[in-house]
């Protein structure tokens, strides 16, 4: 090989040493070779930035998503939507003029909520006791209690609610979002997911994957409380791999991959190239932006983090609840402030015994009391701390599960599954608070007017809609067809929107 082939000329080596010599000095490691990265891209960023405009179809109230998204299946009728027809007819035979085919079992008698509701607010909305936090936001809610599902089965019923789309191979929402309107931040990504800290759920990082959009757009996954929150993000510590070995890694690694690239047109190796270098950026961002404890006490307090527990109980509780859910919602926040356009925050994981979701085929009480109330506990935080910030205005909140419950019993303290009803609700930018958009039937089973129920693809326009997009020109080209996230589908609930 001659010197005119080889990977660096004598000058190129030169400069190379004179480069990282200057960024190991001026910072160390790979901080400062993110350093040098954020500095040397930012006309990247701006690109990034500029790209969506093409797609906005009119000036957005919201600028930023989060998902909170119940895995397992949340009870409307134990959480959100009042039902005192199953209160007056309790321990009845259920009857709701119609066969009744459920996914685990036969219908039931009438099986009234176990917690009492009470209204809320200057709109008097009636909710749960075990999601009571959320009384004082509830005049900030919209509600949506005619959801109706495809089906009954938690994988693809979840990929509905998370892609638009049954089956898997479709981009999340996220990735939607990330790629029509660019990044807002330099150093994080657009696209951030908090699972539930015991696993996945249904589906795993297929449900925020990018799928056939450019990689760059997929979810980035992040646990925050564990001991290394994003995976991959620093070396292993070993003697073999060291700070300086690393930084001179990736650049070579980079040079190379960007000599490939210029003899050649692949955004797959684009997207590749970009996610080294915000990894790199990520680290020196990364570790402050997951840093609650930089927090005052009084957000703690608000969050329901100043329990002082250490350890807790071996059988789920609402202390234990409320801290793994809370401090997804405050490293949201966080988040959200230094420039991540998309949240998902997940409660629950995939099925398992004991019950760590809201799949409650056994026992109603015992998976949702403790679930339902740490999750109201950190959601409520969330939406007030979002509004003394000023944030709220321009940040859209929405709650959503697969599908909903039975109003019968299965067994006698269970709720078989109910695509055929369920709630959503959404807070923050551009919603009209203190309302209700569609309602359930006496039962809580089937919406009560069946030729208005609400689905996947009206919820996922209304929220494009707001965000300054139109959910029918937002697309991408795919084996001959041009996919969109709300499929052929899809109304703006105008009814919901200020």
């Amino acid at each position: 090989m001659n010197s005119s082939s080889s990977i660096d000329s004598g000058a190129d080596r030169a400069e190379a040493l004179n480069r990282r010599e200057f960024l190991w000095q001026s910072g160390g490691g790979f901080g400062a070779l993110a350093l040098g990265w954020m500095l040397g891209h930012e006309q990247a960023l701006a690109a990034s930035r500029n790209r969506g405009e093409r797609f906005l179809d009119r000036p957005a109230k919201a600028r930023r998503v989060v998902q909170l998204f119940m895995g397992g299946a949340a009870s409307h009728v134990d959480t959100f939507d009042y039902k005192p027809e199953l209160i007056r007819r309790q321990g009845e035979k259920w009857d709701p003029g119609e066969t009744v085919e459920l996914f685990q079992s036969s219908p039931g008698k009438v099986f009234a909520s176990p917690w009492s509701f009470s209204p809320y607010g200057q709109s008097g909305k009636h909710l749960s006791e075990i999601v009571a936090p959320l009384g004082p936001c509830v005049d900030r809610m919209a509600f949506v209690h005619n959801m109706v599902g495809k089906t009954g089965v938690h994988s693809q019923a979840t990929y509905l609610q998370a892609t638009g789309f049954q089956l898997p191979g479709f981009p999340g929402m996220g990735a939607w979002i990330s790629y029509a309107l660019g990044s807002m931040n330099e150093n994080l990504p657009t696209f951030v997911v908090l699972p539930d800290h015991r696993g996945y759920a249904s589906n795993g990082p297929k449900n925020w994957a990018s799928a056939f959009l450019p990689t760059e757009h997929q979810g980035t996954t992040i646990f925050p409380g564990r001991k290394n929150p994003i995976a991959d993000l620093f070396p292993s510590e070993n003697e073999f791999i060291t700070d300086r070995s690393s930084v001179d890694g990736l650049d070579l690694l980079d040079r190379l991959n960007r000599r490939h690239a210029a003899d050649r047109e692949d955004d797959r190796l684009t997207a590749r190239i970009r996610s080294y270098e915000l990894a790199a950026k990520m680290q020196l961002s990364a570790p402050e932006a997951l840093d609650i404890s930089q927090e005052p006490a009084y957000i703690r307090k608000l969050y329901g983090l100043d329990h002082g527990r250490q350890t807790f109980d071996s059988q789920i509780n609402p202390v234990e609840e409320t801290d793994y859910f809370s401090r997804k919602c405050l490293v949201a926040r966080r988040l959200l402030e230094r420039g991540v356009r998309f949240v998902q925050i997940w409660s629950g994981n995939d099925n398992g015994f004991p019950r760590r979701n809201w799949d409650s085929h056994e026992d109603i009480r015992r998976d949702h009391g403790p679930l339902a109330l740490g999750m109201a506990t950190g959601t409520a935080a969330l939406i007030q701390d979002l509004a003394q910030r000023g944030m709220l205005d321009d940040t859209l909140i929405l709650w959503t599960t697969e599908f909903g419950r039975m109003p019968c019993a299965q067994g006698s303290k269970g709720r078989d599954h109910n695509p055929f009803c369920f709630t959503n609700w959404l807070c923050g930018g551009g919603i009209k608070g203190g309302v209700t958009a569609g309602e359930s039937n006496i039962w809580g089973f089937r919406p009560r007017q069946a030729d208005q129920a609400s689905r996947v693809y009206d919820i996922h326009a209304t929220i494009l809609h707001l965000l300054g997009l139109d959910h029918e020109t937002l697309t991408w080209r795919h084996n001959g067809i041009d996919r969109r996230l709300t499929d052929v589908h899809g109304r703006v609930l105008h009814e919901l929107i200020v």
